[in-house]
């Protein structure tokens, strides 16, 4: 759970108290490769902070998989929509490795968002990054080549390329496998 407290520290000021009242409503979950957090067309009920291993959120359009995102290390993962609205949930979430999670479900976040205006902090700096992402990966696929994409996710994060299937990788930078093995021979 020490990594789970240092993600809120890295983003917050925050007294101890508070700390241990948050992290108090999460509970461990362990998951196995292949496994799904999640599935389509469920209402989703729960957030993940990834402890350890690799996750994926995809959907299936004419019979093939298309990556969204990939989740890891420190991050959480949920379908947001959902998660927040109570509708039903278009997304996948499939862990990729074997994963140790932190899981909060969604009565004790709004519980907690009441209780503890800390967390309510930390919540909205996780909603900002969430559409920042969201904007980043929209622009990238307007405005950059697939080098550059694939040079920025390089860059960013490394540890993908040792750990994920690249075809989830070359899904997510929206090439395809060949393409994503052309351009790591350049590299």
């Amino acid at each position: 759970m020490e990594k789970l407290k240092n993600c809120i520290l890295n983003q917050i000021v925050i007294e101890e108290k508070s700390m241990d009242n948050i992290l108090s409503v999460f509970e461990p979950l362990e998951i196995t490769k292949g496994e799904f957090f999640l599935k389509s067309g469920k209402i989703c009920r729960q957030m993940a902070f990834i402890e350890s291993g690799y996750m994926r959120m995809y959907d299936i359009v004419d019979g093939k998989e298309i990556t969204l995102w990939i989740g890891s290390n420190s991050k959480f993962i949920t379908s947001l929509s959902s998660f927040i609205f109570e509708t039903y949930n278009s997304w996948n979430i499939q862990a990729i490795t074997d994963c140790k999670l932190y899981i909060i479900n969604r009565e004790n976040h709004f519980k907690l968002s009441k209780a503890e205006p800390k967390w309510l902090e930390f919540d909205n700096i996780l909603l900002a990054n969430s559409f920042a992402l969201l904007e980043k990966s929209m622009f990238s696929q307007l405005h950059t080549t697939a080098k550059q994409r694939f040079l920025s996710l390089l860059d960013e994060e490394p540890e993908l390329f040792k750990n994920v299937p690249l075809q989830f990788i070359a899904s997510m930078l929206g090439i395809t496998p060949e393409s994503l093995s052309r351009l790591r021979k350049m590299n």
